[in-house]
C-alpha cells in the first residue's frame, strides 16, 4: 500500500487499513505520523482517535507538539492518562516541556505517582542538561553470568526497545563496569561468561554534561545509545541517537531563527497562527527600524558634503551595503564554527587576523570593480561624473577597502564578544551586524570623501 493511498484512506476517514493489522505491517508509525501531521487538525484528530491504544502510544511520539497538545485536549482523560502513563520517559518528557506553565500542571495530574515525580524531578533541570534526555528504561546483567543466563534474565526482566541494543554490565550495587551489544551476546557460544566477551572499554556520560558535550560524544565514538552515569559511576540512564537528533534539529532551528532577526517560532512555520509570526517578527524589526534611524542621523550630519557633492549620495546604496553582506558572511561563519566547537573564546585573535586580511582583500577586489564602473560610465559618456571622477573612484575603492574591513570585523567580534557575557550569539543576528555596519560605514564614507575630495568637488562648501 502506498503512502498516497493512505493518505486517501485517511483524508476519506477510512481508518480500517490502520486499525487492522494485517494492512499495516508494513508502515512505520513516522510515516502515519507524517500523514496526520500535514492533514487539518481536526481530521487528524479524529483520525488519530480511531487507532486502538496500543498504537496510539506507538504514534503519539512521531507526531509534532501541535498535533501532540490537541490531541491530549481533544481525548477524553483516561484516555490521555493512558497514553502519558505507557510513552517512554524521554517521550515523555518532550512533551511536557513544549506546554505551557498552565497545561504542564494540569497534565502532570494524569500520570501515575513514580512517573510524576520523574517528570517532575526532569522539568526541574536545567535546559542544557544531559539528565532532561535521559531515559531510564536500559538492561543490565553480571558479569559472572553466562550468555545463556543473561540472555534468560533479560527474556524475563526487559521489555523490547530501542535502548536495548546496548546491554550494561553493573556490579551489586548498580556501577557501570561495561557496554555490550546485543550481537555479542548472540554471536558467542552460550556457555560462555559475560565477563569473557567484555571488552573493558566504556564509553559514558556523565549526568553533569550538557547535551553539546553529548553531542560532540556521539560524533567521536559513532556510537547509537551512550550510558549516563553519575560521580559515583552509578548508571543512572541512557541517551539515544534519535533523542540527541532531536535536540539538535530543535537547536539549529532555533539558532537560525534567531540569526535571522526573529524569536525562534514555538510551532513549525505552517503552523504558528499569523498574528503570533507577527508578534515574533515585530519585535526585531521595530529595533532594527529604530538602530537604522541613525543612519538618517549620519546622513543629515553630512548634508552639506552631500549637497556640495551630489554624486556621493548616489553610491551610499552600493558602499553601504557591501559593508552590511561582508559582516552577515562573518557572522554566520563565525557562529556557525563556535556552534560545532571549531573556534572558542581563546581563539579570537586568530579570527580577528584573518578577518581584517580577509576584508582588505575582498574591499580591494570591489573597491576595484567600483572604480573600473565609474571610469566606464564616464568615459562611455553613460553619466557625467565632472572633471574630478578619478578622485570619485578613488573615494569608492578606499571606502569599499576600509567599510568591508569594518564589516568583517564586527561580525566577526559581535558573536564572540555575546559569547563571553554568556549570551547566545545567535542573537547577533545578520540584520544586526548589518545595521551596525550601515550607520558606521556611513561615518567612514564620507569622513573619506571629506579628506580626499576637500580641494575639489567639496571647496566651494569650505
Amino acid at each position: 500500500m502506498t503512502l498516497k493511498e493512505i493518505k486517501d484512506k485517511l483524508v476519506n476517514g477510512d481508518l480500517w487499513s490502520f486499525i487492522n493489522p494485517e494492512a499495516n505491517k508494513d508502515i512505520h508509525p513516522s510515516e502515519v505520523a507524517e500523514i496526520l501531521d500535514k492533514l487539518p487538525a481536526d481530521t487528524a484528530l479524529s483520525s488519530f482517535i480511531a487507532f486502538p491504544d496500543k498504537k496510539k502510544v506507538l504514534l503519539f511520539p512521531y507526531v509534532d507538539h501541535f498535533l501532540q497538545h490537541k490531541i491530549i485536549k481533544g481525548v477524553d482523560k483516561e484516555q490521555a492518562a493512558y497514553i502519558l502513563n505507557h510513552l517512554s520517559s524521554t517521550d515523555r518528557y518532550s512533551f511536557f516541556i513544549s506546554l505551557s506553565p498552565l497545561d504542564r500542571s494540569k497534565y502532570l495530574e494524569y500520570l501515575d505517582d513514580d512517573h510524576k515525580k520523574a517528570t517532575q524531578d526532569t522539568l526541574g533541570l536545567p535546559r542544557q542538561s544531559i539528565a532532561r534526555l535521559c531515559n531510564t528504561d536500559f538492561a543490565t546483567i553480571k558479569a559472572d553470568m553466562t550468555i545463556a543466563q543473561a540472555n534468560e534474565h533479560l527474556r524475563k526482566h526487559h521489555k523490547d526497545s530501542d535502548t536495548a541494543n546496548v546491554i550494561y554490565v553493573v556490579d551489586d550495587k548498580g556501577k557501570l563496569i561495561d557496554d555490550i551489544p546485543v550481537r555479542r551476546l548472540v554471536l558467542n557460544e552460550p556457555t560462555k561468561h559475560i565477563k569473557d566477551i567484555m571488552d573493558g572499554v566504556v564509553i559514558k556520560l556523565n549526568i553533569k554534561d550538557k547535551t553539546d558535550e553529548a553531542i560532540s560524544m556521539f560524533k567521536q565514538y559513532d556510537r547509537n545509545v551512550l550510558p549516563v552515569t553519575n560521580d559515583d559511576n552509578l548508571l543512572i540512564g541512557v541517551v539515544t541517537i534519535d533523542d540527541i537528533m532531536d535536540v539538535t534539529e530543535q537547536r539549529n532551528t532555533r539558532e537560525l531563527q534567531r540569526f535571522g532577526g526573529l524569536e525562534s517560532l514555538e510551532y513549525p512555520y505552517v503552523k504558528t497562527p499569523i498574528f503570533s509570526l507577527i508578534k515574533k517578527r515585530g519585535g526585531w524589526l521595530i529595533v532594527l527600524f529604530l538602530s537604522e534611524m541613525l543612519t538618517a542621523t549620519a546622513m543629515g550630519y553630512f548634508q552639506d558634503e552631500i549637497a556640495t557633492a551630489v554624486v556621493l549620495a548616489l553610491f551610499v546604496p552600493l558602499v553601504i551595503s557591501s559593508g552590511g553582506n561582508s559582516g552577515s558572511q562573518a557572522a554566520t561563519l563565525i557562529i556557525r564554527a563556535m556552534a560545532v566547537k571549531e573556534l572558542g573564546l581563546k581563539d579570537w585573535w586568530y579570527v580577528m587576523k584573518r578577518e581584517l586580511f580577509s576584508g582588505f582583500c575582498l574591499g580591494v577586489i570591489l573597491g576595484t570593480i567600483g572604480f573600473l564602473r565609474i571610469a566606464a560610465w564616464q568615459k562611455l559618456g553613460w553619466y557625467d561624473y565632472g572633471n574630478n571622477w578619478q578622485l570619485m573612484g578613488i573615494v569608492i575603492f578606499f571606502s569599499l577597502i576600509g567599510i568591508i574591513m569594518w564589516g568583517t570585523l564586527s561580525g566577526s567580534m559581535i558573536p564572540m564578544i555575546l559569547k563571553k557575557f554568556k549570551l547566545d550569539p545567535a542573537t547577533s543576528s545578520a540584520p544586526f551586524v548589518a545595521t551596525l555596519v550601515d550607520v558606521t560605514g556611513l561615518v567612514i564614507y564620507f569622513s573619506i570623501a571629506a579628506v580626499i575630495l576637500q580641494d575639489t568637488l567639496l571647496k566651494h562648501h569650505h
